[in-house]
Parts: structure tokens; C-alpha cells; sequence
């Protein structure tokens, strides 16, 4: 196959070529229901309609009261001349030597600028007796105090997190605008390939990256469609996939992508699409593929289970972040536990166990294991720890990048 495409390149080159594709391809916008924007990804600015608290309300129990009332050097008695409990307003005023009861949350009554809590006070019949003088505007939640009306209280591509979306409902926002999630078909290829539960044959291996990679996606809150696997046959691969390319906004492949005499992905893509890269100097993954088909964005990951684990994880979140115009991910750091010697010159992807010291440190231990193929190291891993290019001694202690999975 002649290279008319970038090959061979590093993973920088690599993520910028998908980004840039995702941004090509951003999806539109669309309204849902606030209620069900759990995990989207804000499609516009939205500022607050409403100022947060709504209106001047008690902080706590107690009793409202003119500050001017009151005496830092001896008890003052006051009358109670009314209550006021959480909801609508009661049409009461707090005079000279007045005061009304009030509960947290409820809105301060006319002429009162002080709330003292029960606490502090001792009540004597129809009125109470206050020891002491708290600050002025004491335990008062003051109106605009967490949010102004009409100030940002969301950026596009900020992700709707559960404390977003109470945010968002405390401010009465009932319907949000938010990226139209991408649709994924996901494929596997390979005549060696066997679903779980059937009896094996020497020569096949059970199709375990499937269920890796339909959990990897919803885990970032997609709803993937899982093809049947598909035999290393270049009309049948064509066929399914040129299906799936008009349809999907991505599909996602995994094998058939290296330079064997069933490996058909590659040229599959260049004769009906275009081939954006092929093969990136990372390990494990170096294989990997990213073009375009009709209206699809594909990725071929290789076939051994830690290269299509790291490859999504290291291109393929990338992309469907782009695609949906999610902001940058905060980058995540973490300080090995031992010392790791780095062999070879491609940017590694490392698997290793996280953890927390008392010391409040995040430490990481590589996993000895290193092979693509072992997928129990990544099972018993929860990181990816992240190593440029070139060979080094990486010391006990070094801070390190990590994708954490």
C-alpha cells in the first residue's frame, strides 16, 4: 500500500491529528431535560436566571431582630410578635424591641437585620431574653450571596457533574442545551475469535475486547452498538463497515490493523475513506489507525488487549471528548513507588496500582508485567503511568503522568 498519510509518527502528532479531526466533526447541540443531563457536556455558556439565595433568609433557628436592639453589656428583653417559617413570607415587622421567630431558611421579616439562634436566648412567655450582642447581619444568608443573577455559572464543555446539575435546579433551570452524544459502533475482527460461553477449538481465543471496549465507552456515558465479530475477510470487512461508516458518527475496530496478510483495515480505509495516520510510536499500541469513512471517524485499534486498552484511552477518549467540544481534562499526576527502567525509545504506556499515602501523596507501582497481551496485569492495575519518548532510568520517587482507567 503506497503512503500517502502520516506513519510511524509520535503520540503528540498523533493526539493533535484527532483532535483536530474531532473539531472538524463537532456534533450539534440539542436540549434535554436537566433532570437527564447526568454526565453531558454543556454546549453553551449558561448564566444563572435568578440570584442564589433568591432573597435575604435565616441562616439558622432562632429569633430575627434589630442589631440596634441589642446590648453587648447587659440582657435586653424582647417582645415576639410574630413567626416566620420556611416559604412564603408572612406580612410582619420587626419595631423597636420586637422580634420574630423564625427557622433556617425562611425570609427575614421587614426591619430585621440580625438573627440570633435559639441558642442564645431564653424565651419568657410571649417574649425572649437575649444575653450578649452576635455581629450585625449575623447568621442572615444574604440574596446573591453564592450566585448572582445573571452572572456565568457554566462554561461550554464544562461536564454536568451531579453538584452542576442541583446547581442548575436550585436555579430553576429545568432543560439544558448539550452536545448530542456521539453514536459508536464498535467492531471485532478475526477468524480466531470465539463469544464467551461456546466451547474452544485449538487455535481460537475468546473475544474478551469487545466487552473491554463496550465498558470502556460506557464509562464515559455513551450507549455503544456492539457488531458481530468479523472474520479476516476483506469483502465481508468492507461490507459490515461501510454499513456502519453510514451510520455512526465513530466506529471503533479492534485487530486486522498491523501489516500481517490478514491485517485488510489499513487498505480497506485508504481505498474507501481516508487515512488520517497509521502506526504511532507508543507501546503498547503502535499499530493503531485513524481515518475517515463516509460520515465516520474510525479508529483501528490492534488486537492484543493492553494495546486497545491504552489505545482508547490515550486516542479514542480524546476523540469522543472532541467531538462533543468537552474542555481539557485535568491532567493527573502521581510519584512512582519504585524505580522503572524504560528499554525502549516509543511513548509508553505502563500499567500500574494507585495509592493513596497517609502522607496524602498519590503514588503509583508499575506492574511488572509489560507484555500487550497480559491483560490480568491490567485488570489488577487502575492506571496507565504515561512515558515520553526516548530511554531513561525513571528513579523511586520521579513524578509521573497517569491516565487513571
Amino acid at each position: 500500500m503506497a503512503e500517502g498519510f502520516p506513519t510511524r509518527i509520535g503520540y503528540a502528532q498523533a493526539l493533535r491529528i484527532v483532535r483536530d479531526a474531532a473539531a472538524r466533526r463537532r456534533l450539534p447541540a440539542e436540549r434535554v431535560a436537566t433532570r437527564r443531563a447526568d454526565g453531558r457536556i454543556v454546549a453553551h455558556d449558561l448564566a444563572a436566571p435568578i440570584a442564589l439565595p433568591s432573597f435575604d433568609n435565616s441562616r439558622m433557628d432562632g429569633y430575627a431582630v434589630r442589631h440596634a436592639d441589642l446590648r453587648a453589656d447587659a440582657p435586653v428583653r424582647l417582645d415576639i410578635v410574630g413567626e416566620q417559617f420556611a416559604g412564603a413570607a408572612v406580612p410582619v415587622r420587626v419595631d423597636a424591641d420586637q422580634c420574630v421567630r423564625i427557622t433556617t431558611g425562611a425570609p427575614i421579616p421587614a426591619g430585621a437585620d440580625t438573627v440570633v439562634i435559639r441558642e442564645r436566648v431564653r424565651e419568657e412567655g410571649e417574649a425572649i431574653v437575649v444575653e450578649g450582642a452576635p455581629a450585625p447581619g449575623a447568621d442572615i444568608r444574604r440574596t446573591g450571596e453564592d450566585v448572582a443573577a445573571g452572572e456565568t455559572v457554566l462554561r461550554a464543555g464544562d461536564v454536568l457533574t451531579p453538584a452542576r446539575l442541583g446547581l442548575l435546579a436550585a436555579l430553576g433551570v429545568d432543560a439544558v442545551e448539550v452536545s448530542a452524544r456521539p453514536t459508536v459502533a464498535v467492531f471485532t475482527t478475526g477468524d480466531e475469535l470465539v463469544e464467551p460461553g461456546l466451547p474452544l477449538q485449538p487455535g481460537q481465543i475468546y473475544n474478551g475486547n469487545r466487552e473491554l471496549l463496550m465498558a470502556l465507552l460506557r464509562a464515559e456515558g455513551l450507549e455503544p452498538t456492539a457488531w458481530p465479530a468479523l472474520p479476516d475477510d476483506p469483502a465481508r470487512l468492507a461490507s459490515q463497515l461501510g454499513d456502519a461508516a453510514s451510520a455512526f458518527d465513530v466506529v471503533i475496530t479492534c485487530g486486522g490493523v498491523s501489516a500481517g496478510q490478514k491485517d485488510h483495515l489499513p487498505e480497506l480505509l485508504r481505498a474507501h475513506g481516508r487515512i488520517d495516520f497509521w502506526k504511532v510510536r507508543m507501546k503498547p499500541g503502535m499499530p493503531v489507525l485513524c481515518g475517515q469513512w463516509d460520515r465516520a471517524t474510525v479508529l483501528a485499534l490492534p488486537g492484543n488487549p493492553v494495546s486497545a486498552l491504552a489505545t482508547f484511552l490515550a486516542l479514542g477518549r480524546p476523540l469522543l471528548d472532541g467531538l462533543q467540544g468537552r474542555a481539557a481534562r485535568a491532567r493527573r499526576h502521581a510519584v512512582l513507588a519504585t524505580a522503572w527502567r524504560k528499554t525502549q525509545e516509543r511513548h509508553e504506556f505502563l500499567r500500574g496500582g494507585l495509592h493513596h499515602g497517609e502522607d496524602g501523596r498519590l503514588s503509583v507501582r508499575p506492574h511488572p508485567a509489560d507484555a500487550s497481551h497480559q491483560l490480568r496485569a491490567a485488570a489488577d492495575s487502575d492506571a496507565l503511568i504515561v512515558l515520553e519518548e526516548g530511554l531513561r532510568d525513571h528513579a523511586a520517587g520521579d513524578v509521573v503522568e497517569i491516565i487513571a482507567y
